[in-house]
């Protein structure tokens, strides 16, 4: 009997199930468990949130990044001070500021005198620059060295104000932003599966085995990706560091979510539940292999991308889901027959009871659809084409730095401050490189260019020289956009000088398009990469075909209502230009899981029932799951609004929104209308593409008209 129940399984499902193996599973993870303890907890001193982790690898600012470091620390950003009174700044106001910069100059972080006081032509503020050596772990740390600047400049006259922006400003306002987030995120993202988890099972225990799998997922994924950002092997920054906490537990949990169920359905069937829960990892094991393969190919894809943020996300979202494939296969199946029958109280499966989903909520709406299953999908398409329009409201230009933020903090004060006395891109100059030959002449080019404010001396170091160009635009404005490229083409005009601009703005120009450049380049990759694991998944092309289109139709429909929230009901001026890409490879590799969990339950029914009724079983026996799985797979990308930062409520809305759309109207409606309107066509050309005409010639009926297309119930 063993040997027979072996064969028809599987070796493999048989291994977190028979009554040894379970033990020693369990006992595996938890030495993998205590192991990656220490280094999970280590990966945040390792993140690499340097310029060069986030910029395009061979755009002209981050080649200026690289050669600065023989001008000056590689670590070096100035602090902008600027103080002001309305009414005119005094002789004192001077003599404080004064002592300020003393004391200023004084600070560990401080390598080299600074520039100023600097009086406004007005008469009414004040203008410091402070050259900070913040270290190599001075992203962190910019909050203490914002609060000691603070403390040293709180002696001064009463109805002076005192802000710092600039680099350091800005760059301590993001590090607050992002401090301690990924335990804000973990601690969401635990409440949301929670909550979802006790509405979806009404089991005040059954909860604790999926979200102690996630955990361990996630814990041993955070120790994989240390060790290899401790060797230099895999680059992660904050924006990485939090994606993967949302993405191991959101997806994490959608496995365990279908495995479960289903091994609830064969607890109704097989008396013993070690057989149940090998029956049911080997019946939906490839779902939730091909689903993870998917993700893991979807992320893989953006190694592609010129963006250094956007190819660092990709294996380090494909490492967390690929562990979190192999805790939900092993651990999480042994966990749940380690327990028993018993974890699901108060509604416990008992063998031989009868399966409710049948007849259930789903079984009564794919009823409904199967009356006009054609008129269905129509309708349906139509509305979430007219719904995609919105993305004409888009603006993925970019966020400037005063909108960025759901406040207004100090950095943005001080940079509104500043522009009213001083050019508006004093402290963020634009530095060209340049050889030390032509020095001259690119500067004398410099000042030539409409926009520049201000040309400092070239200063020479080993065969190049630096320029400091200040810009009369502030820096994250289209005026100062445009005014490198002014820059950019007047400095590339020089003979022999080699030179390249780079500093704050030509940074964010750079970013802008190599983050277009990224959605044409990856885009249509993601999408042939999907198509081709559905096409050998499904040995299909009808299906995996219209499966990619609902997909598409899910992204633009939630990519356009998203933008008319965004602009008319949050009031955001814009969005991250890698926002449209990182949607889509969510949307699309996530979201594809839900038709998959749907199309190989839909398969597995047309072998015996034929496609139409094994459309409405499929729905009637994944429909409650998939919506559990869909909801906190949206609640846990919700999570990202808890960072104060704009581009992240942005992705996670829209991914939320988009899985929302996927799960309750894309899956359960669209996907099963087509399934109903086009029958055994949906699997050409496999053999059973003509299943459907071989039941219906054996039972002497039309193809069309079987008797039991919708259910009883």
């Amino acid at each position: 009997m063993t040997e027979t129940r072996i064969g028809d399984v599987g070796r493999l499902a048989w291994l977190p199930a028979s009554r040894v193996t379970k033990w020693l599973v369990v006992g595996f993870w938890l030495v993998i468990l205590a192991v990656s303890f220490g280094p999970a907890g280590k990966l945040q001193g390792t993140l690499n949130n340097d310029a060069a982790s986030w910029l395009p690898e061979n755009a002209q600012s981050t080649r200026v990044a690289t050669e600065l470091e023989a001008f000056q620390s590689r670590n070096e950003a100035p602090a902008v001070i600027v103080y002001e009174r309305p009414d005119g700044v005094t002789a004192a106001d001077l003599h404080a500021v004064a002592g300020h910069v003393t004391a200023f100059n004084a600070m560990a972080p401080v390598k080299k005198d600074s520039v100023g006081p600097i009086p406004s032509e007005d008469g009414t503020a004040i203008q410091v620059i402070v050259p900070m050596d913040i270290g190599e772990d001075g992203w962190e740390n910019l909050p203490e060295i914002t609060d000691e600047l603070h403390s040293i400049a709180a002696d001064r006259p009463d109805g002076l104000t005192m802000h710092v922006t600039g680099p350091v400003g800005f760059g301590a306002d993001s590090s607050e932003a992002f401090s301690g987030i990924d335990g804000k995120l973990l601690y969401a993202a635990m409440a949301v599966v929670i909550l979802i988890l006790l509405i979806t099972y009404r089991s005040p225990i059954l909860w604790l085995i999926p979200l102690i799998s996630a955990g361990t997922a996630l814990m041993v994924a955070q120790a994989v990706i240390y060790y290899l950002a401790d060797s230099d092997t895999l680059t992660v920054n904050a924006q990485s560091s939090a994606i993967l906490t949302v993405i191991v537990f959101g997806a994490g949990t959608d496995y365990a979510l279908l495995l479960v169920a289903r091994y609830r359905e064969e607890l109704r069937r097989h008396e013993d539940r070690h057989e149940a829960i090998a029956f049911a990892l080997h019946r939906a094991g490839p779902a939730i292999v091909a689903s993870g393969a998917t993700v893991i190919a979807g992320m893989l894809c953006l190694l592609v991308a010129t963006m250094s943020s956007t190819k660092g996300l990709g294996p380090v979202a494909a490492i967390g889901i690929g562990v979190g494939l192999l805790v939900m296969l092993s651990l999480l199946p042994a966990l749940l027959v380690v327990f028993g029958r018993w974890i699901f109280w108060p509604v416990r499966p008992t063998f031989g009871s009868v399966d409710h989903t049948r007849d259930g909520r789903w079984a009564r709406i794919g009823a409904r659809i199967a009356r006009a299953p054609r008129r269905t999908w129509v309708v349906t398409s139509v509305i979430l084409a007219f719904a995609s329009l919105g993305v004409l409201q888009l603006n993925a230009t970019g966020l400037q730095n005063k909108d960025a933020f759901y406040t207004t903090p100090e950095s943005v004060v001080g940079e509104e401050v500043l522009a009213r006395h001083f050019p508006a891109g004093a402290g963020s100059p634009v530095l060209v490189i340049a050889n030390t030959s032509a020095a001259g002449a690119v500067a004398d080019r410099l000042e030539s260019v409409e926009g520049v404010s201000t040309v400092e001396e070239p200063v020479a170091r080993n065969g190049r020289s630096l320029i400091q160009a200040t810009l009369s635009d502030a820096p994250d404005s289209e005026g100062a956009a445009d005014t490198v490229d002014r820059v950019r083409a007047a400095i590339g005009e020089v003979a022999g000088a080699d030179a390249i601009a780079g500093g704050e703005t030509a940074s964010r120009v750079d970013t802008l398009r190599a983050s277009d450049d990224d959605n044409l380049r990856t885009i249509p990759l993601i999408l042939g990469v999907v198509l081709l694991i559905l096409i050998l998944l499904l040995r299909a092309v009808t299906a995996p075909l219209l499966l990619i289109g609902t997909v598409v139709l899910s992204f633009g429909a939630a990519m356009g209502i998203s933008a008319l929230v965004f602009r008319h009901v949050f009031g955001f001026a814009g969005a991250d230009p890698s926002l449209p890409l990182f949607v889509f490879v969510f949307l699309v590799a996530l979201g594809i899981d839900y038709n998959i969990f749907l199309m190989t339950r839909v398969h597995e029914e047309a072998k015996e029932i034929g496609t139409r009724r094994g459309a409405l079983v499929g729905l009637a026996a994944t429909g409650g799951v998939i919506t559990s799985a869909g909801l906190v797979l949206a609640g846990t990308f919700a999570v990202l609004a808890t960072m104060p930062m704009v581009a992240f409520a942005e992705v996670g809305f829209a991914v939320a929104l988009g899985v929302l759309l996927d799960t309750l109207i894309v899956r359960s409606v669209l996907v099963t209308a087509l399934n109903l309107d086009v029958g055994g066509r949906m699997w050409w050309p496999s053999r059973l593409a003509h299943h459907d005409a071989e039941l219906a010639s054996a039972a002497g009926q039309p193809e069309q008209e079987s008797p039991e297309l919708v259910p009883a119930g």
